[in-house]
């Protein structure tokens, strides 16, 4: 074969290669999402299975939740350190082995534990897919590989409630576990085969165990008290207590990173004006979406009467609308940079709930998809571009730790969404006729105009960015000018 012909040849591999790598990362992600939905659906029916309460079987969820958060920088980390490839693709095989596992536990308390080695897997996968994605595509396909990341992240929680409904009543609750083995092996394979191999700095760092410890215990402990603030009272010397032994904690943490030589978390990435912003905006955002995702059924089952089937089919426009916008809004911001689709997006998200705020006992059901679809949209739009702005604002050693701080942006923002909008929704059923309809829909309008505020303040975040266009990332600066420059923070913006 002629030089030329090689050439051509090799060209036409690295385009085809670069599909294939996200569409393995796609998997991941989808997989990861959908088990983050997945079991909520089929949480009555694993209590009735093993004859136990539901504060029990609240663990299945709650433990997948705390795992993955309290581990994402941690994981993240190592991908910068042994190579993102290769914790990836371990992230893999134990989510597989922790979804057999799971199927096969015999006691609620197997299931738990199991759970949470499920859990670990994800948090492989969550905190390094985008650094994958962003070292494999070049900065001006940058958003349109996340947007479509992005996609298959909507369609994993779109379809796990309906798919962990379905297969429970078909098979029983093992299945729901059991079909991420077949996927998985297969998912692992294509990730050890596609996905590029990336070697990690040569600038040989220590882990940080004392932060990686700190931070977890403190994420864990904090997180824990949000998720059950509702329930035990958020005034409760239970929760003050465990929301100021997180505060300390997390402070030590910080403590920490300030003084280490080779932190976990690399605080001077907060010093670019781009990255901070990226990082603050999709907690709000996150905020928002889960407090609208937690009040919707309220007013759909119990202030208008329908079924959950009903509600469940009408809760669908809002990701799926996301689902459809986020890959072109990806591709919209690699041409003109992330600060005018991301403020825009969250200013219609917050349009959006302005409109669902305004419901009635007897508002049209044409008016509630048409609120949920405008929100989905401005969501749709916020999402991809901001991650990509986050993405191309982290040094080439510091992707994994960057991919880390998004996923955990949106895992912090999902629990302070249903923990504070739960807080405002039951304080405002407390001065209604409880179970009366319409103290029921004033209590989701008040939480709605809350998540409203959010989407807001993410406007205001989004815009204070500045301009960026993120033709060219500080990956490919780094990646054209060699390592030399790899141990250095981003420039202050």
């Amino acid at each position: 074969m002629d030089q030329e012909s090689s050439k051509g040849t090799s060209r036409f591999f690295n385009i085809e290669a670069k599909w294939l790598v996200l569409l393995t990362v796609g998997v991941g992600t989808f997989m990861s999402a959908l088990d983050g939905s997945v079991v909520n659906a089929i949480l009555p029916v694993i209590q009735k299975y093993f004859d136990t309460n539901v504060a029990t079987v609240q663990w299945v969820v709650t433990i997948y939740l705390l795992m993955v958060s309290g581990l994402l920088l941690t994981f993240g980390r190592l991908g910068d350190m042994r190579g993102n490839k290769s914790v990836y693709v371990w992230g893999f095989v134990i989510f597989t082995i922790g979804s057999a596992l799971s199927g096969f536990s015999p006691t609620p308390t197997l299931l738990i534990l199991s759970r949470a080695l499920q859990a670990l897997g994800a948090a492989m996968l969550f905190a390094n897919s985008p650094a994958i994605l962003t070292k494999t595509f070049p900065g001006k396909q940058r958003g349109q590989a996340l947007g479509l990341q992005g996609t298959m992240t909507y369609l994993g929680l779109t379809t796990g409630p309906f798919l962990g409904g379905w297969l429970a009543g078909k098979f029983g609750w093992h299945a729901v576990f059991f079909i991420n083995i077949p996927i998985g092996l297969l998912a692992t394979w294509l990730s050890w085969r596609v996905t590029p191999n990336d070697l990690p700095s040569e600038h040989r760092e220590p882990f940080d165990l004392y932060g990686s410890s700190t931070f977890m215990a403190g994420l864990v402990i904090l997180l824990f008290a949000l998720n059950r603030g509702q329930a035990w009272g958020w005034f409760s010397p239970l929760i003050l207590g465990l929301l100021a032994i997180s505060i300390f904690i997390l402070s030590l943490f910080v403590w920490i990173e300030l003084r280490t030589p080779a932190p976990m978390l690399d605080l001077r990435l907060f010093q670019n004006r781009v990255f901070n912003t990226a990082a603050i905006s999709p907690v709000l955002n996150y905020i928002a979406i889960y407090s609208l995702l937690f009040l919707m059924p309220f007013y759909l089952i119990q202030g208008r009467g329908l079924s959950s089937a009903q509600a469940g089919l009408i809760l669908t426009a809002q990701p799926l609308v996301m689902a459809i916008m986020a890959p072109f809004a990806g591709t919209f911001s690699d041409r003109i940079g992330a600060q005018i689709p991301t403020t825009l997006g969250m200013l219609i998200m917050g349009a959006g709930l302005f409109m669902l705020s305004r419901l009635t006992p007897d508002s049209p059901l044409i008016y509630v998809v048409v609120g949920l679809a405008v929100s989905g949209l401005g969501s749709g739009m916020f999402v991809a571009p901001n991650n990509s702005a986050l993405m191309g604002a982290a040094p080439r050693n510091r992707q994994g730790i960057a991919a880390g701080v998004l996923a955990l942006a949106r895992n912090v923002g999902m629990v302070l969404g249903v923990g504070l909008t739960g807080a405002v929704f039951t304080t405002m059923l407390a001065r209604g006729q409880n179970g009366d309809p319409v103290t029921i829909v004033r209590a989701v309008n008040a939480g709605l105009m809350f998540a409203t505020g959010m989407a807001i303040l993410a406007a205001i975040t989004s815009f204070a960015r500045g301009a960026d266009f993120p033709k060219t990332s500080q990956v490919e600066q780094r990646q054209s000018t060699g390592s030399a420059t790899d141990s250095e923070p981003p420039a202050s913006s």
